[in-house]
């Protein structure tokens, strides 16, 4: 059975740093395209990142990337969100995805496979 496990998220002041965790069974996460998505409340679903197996392209959503990076550990079949400089609009549930489509220009990673539970973050001002 696939399972995606995230962990990491938790309350931070505004300026704060967090890195959250994804750690994968029953799938090879670095054979795949993964992603980061963030749903904030009352809002839309907002992809963050995405990693395209196909040639190694990584895209970030304009609103992050200049302050989130993506990094994985192979070893331990898991990828991670780094978010620095954290602002209240970084309130919300993050997921990662994985074995999807991560074509571009954008950070969308299209007909997602797995998903994790998903970890709550929330950034106080």
């Amino acid at each position: 059975q696939t399972r995606l496990v995230e962990s990491g998220g938790g309350l931070v002041q505004s300026g704060g740093s967090l890195r959250l965790s994804c750690a994968a069974s029953g799938i090879t996460l670095n054979k795949y395209s993964v992603a980061w998505v963030r749903r904030a409340p009352g809002k839309e679903r907002e992809w963050l990142f995405c990693y395209g197996i196909g040639d190694g392209s990584t895209y970030y959503a304009d609103s992050v990337k200049d302050r989130f990076a993506f990094s994985r550990d192979n070893a331990n079949n898991t990828i991670f969100l780094q978010m620095n400089n954290l602002t209240p609009d970084g309130t919300g549930v993050y997921y990662c995805a994985a074995q999807c489509y991560c074509l571009g220009p954008g950070p969308v990673c299209n007909d997602v496979n797995y998903w994790g539970q998903g970890t709550q973050v929330t950034v106080s001002s």
